[in-house]
């Protein structure tokens, strides 16, 4: 008898009891809660459990002692064999096993480190990373430039705040202070030198011939309000060519990609930019393509294959987010990204790319003579071949074992097989947990 759930997010198989499982318990209430089946193989083929009654009566005890969690436990008789289905609600406190913290990723238990973690906390207790207090940051370290230029640019959607001549007043305004201390969102926003407290909050362009021979590249620093302008700036007069044409006597200068696309995906990348991440917002510029790579964490709501789709505003840095808002920088939330490939289409040049990779957003743009066929339109085209030859030399491996061997996420593997068996050209054999799949 097969079992009718298929291990997933939310569904967990095992044949026996270990409290090493604990852990799992642990990931489920720390994501969005799930249940957990014991005797039951990778597969779902029934197994049962011969100690059921002693399990029923000692699990809840010893998950509630470890975890500090109730759960819900019964016995379900399947083919006259007991199966033990242990049902883990969703926390809204953080749960760790032993000093660690662990989440579910697809049908994994992953243990929790660095950004991930002080990310995942930060959530839990209901904050973002720009909204954290900063003791040793002071108000005279704030660049009054451009506080008057912020003024200046939000006086659209806040008519009154170039009257706001109390600079602590205004700031508490913009939510950038926690009780008598800015916020790191201010030190980002305002701040003469953020890099002084944040190294990796510059950003870098440079002009690639190939993927490692680079001819110029270009540092940006200072806050994130000068860096809209200064990345663009480089960007337009130094790394991309303009078309010029005239109609009449009126002079036009016309960019290889859209300038209103371009801005957007910076602005976007600023906003949504985990600062944790050691990586800083990168835009390279090659013959044939502009690639940008912005360290982010992406939110479960939005994943990446629905940038290029109407979706909800998730900003990663909702206060940072809120600024560029008023300063109008943005206009609907939520729609920046679909934007960026609506008028890349109306320029007559390709879709841009968006993937997830090693903990960044990748988008690319490309030019009018790339992208002929639908594959690289979509960025995928080359990836999709290299992993078809993969699976023809390594048959019976699954997603992770692709993904290390290509150098690229979990994510865009899967979406490469997605493509590759709507083709019909591979298959998955085997259980989910030991099969792998087979060229046809």
């Amino acid at each position: 008898m097969i079992c009718k759930e298929i291990e997933s997010q939310r569904v967990e198989f095992k044949q026996i009891w270990k409290d090493e499982y604990l852990k799992t318990v642990c990931a489920f209430a720390n994501s969005s809660g799930g249940s957990l089946y014991i005797g039951v193989l990778d597969n779902g083929d029934i197994t049962g459990v011969q100690n059921s009654d002693k399990l029923l009566e000692i699990l809840p005890n010893k998950i509630n002692n470890k975890l500090g969690i109730l759960v819900d436990i019964d016995i379900q008789n399947i083919n006259n064999k007991d199966v033990l289905k242990i049902k883990i609600e969703k926390t809204y406190a953080p749960i760790s096993y032993n000093g660690k913290f662990y989440k579910r990723s697809g049908s994994n238990t992953i243990e929790l480190n660095g950004s991930n973690l002080t990310n995942f906390l930060l959530k839990k207790y209901g904050k973002t990373w720009d909204d954290i207090a900063v003791e040793e940051f002071g108000l005279d370290e704030i660049d009054l430039e451009t506080v008057k230029k912020f003024k200046r640019l939000a006086k659209d959607r806040v008519p009154d705040i170039d009257q706001e001549n109390n600079l602590k007043e205004l700031l508490r305004k913009l939510n950038l202070y926690e009780g008598k201390y800015l916020k790191r969102a201010a030190i980002l926003l305002f701040a003469k030198n953020p890099q002084q407290y944040f190294i990796q909050s510059h950003s870098k362009i440079g002009k690639f011939l190939t993927e490692t021979d680079i001819q110029t590249s270009d540092i940006i620093e200072g806050n994130l309000i000068e860096q809209v302008e200064k990345i663009m700036d480089i960007l337009r007069l130094k790394y991309l060519k303009a078309y010029i044409s005239y109609e009449g006597i009126h002079r036009r200068e016309k960019l290889e990609y859209p300038y209103e696309s371009l801005r957007e995906a910076v602005i976007n990348a600023l906003i949504h930019r985990d600062y944790s991440n050691t990586s800083n917002l990168q835009i390279k510029v090659y013959n044939n393509k502009l690639v940008m790579y912005n360290g982010a964490t992406l939110s479960d709501e939005v994943p990446i294959e629905r940038f290029d789709k109407p979706h909800q505003s998730k900003p990663f840095n909702p206060i940072i987010a809120s600024v560029f808002y008023k300063a109008g920088f943005i206009e609907n939330w939520g729609r920046g990204t679909l934007n960026i490939v609506n008028k890349c289409v109306e320029y007559g040049l390709p879709k841009p790319a968006y993937e997830y990779e090693w903990t960044a957003v990748k988008i690319t743009f490309y030019k009018k003579d790339e992208g002929v066929n639908e594959g690289v339109n979509e960025g995928v085209n080359e990836g999709v071949n290299e992993l078809f030859r993969l699976i023809q030399k390594y048959p019976n491996n699954k997603t992770p074992f692709f993904a290390k061997k290509l150098n690229t996420s979990v994510k865009n593997i899967e979406r490469w097989i997605k493509h590759l068996r709507e083709k019909n050209l591979i298959e998955f054999k085997g259980s989910p947990k030991t099969g792998g799949y087979y060229a046809k």
